[in-house]
């Protein structure tokens, strides 16, 4: 990785309230969800307190975004829970 380079984190979280899933992407995974648990987050107020389920480490910020954009658009439980459950990300999601 070059100087100047930033990793980026894609991360799914699990509210200990309702069950429900949160998909994010960071520059700063631990930053990020001290945000999310101190309510700084007004989307997800109402889920807190939040649990990270899952997080992986892109080369930069730009590919863990791409990903964070693919698994919103495709809004499946199970997917995420398959994921979560084989703690990978592969390339052919079947539900």
């Amino acid at each position: 990785m070059g100087i100047g380079k930033v990793m980026g984190y894609l991360y799914i979280l699990k509210s200990e309230k309702n069950g429900r899933y949160y998909i994010g992407s960071t520059n700063n995974l631990e930053r990020r969800l001290a945000e999310h648990n101190s309510g700084h987050t007004a989307s997800i107020k109402n889920l807190l307190p939040l649990r990270l389920v899952f997080s992986k480490i892109y080369a930069n910020l730009k590919e863990a975004r791409k990903m964070e954009l693919h698994l919103k658009r495709m809004k499946s439980r199970s997917i995420l829970e398959k994921i979560i459950e084989e703690k990978t990300i592969k390339t052919n999601f079947r539900k």
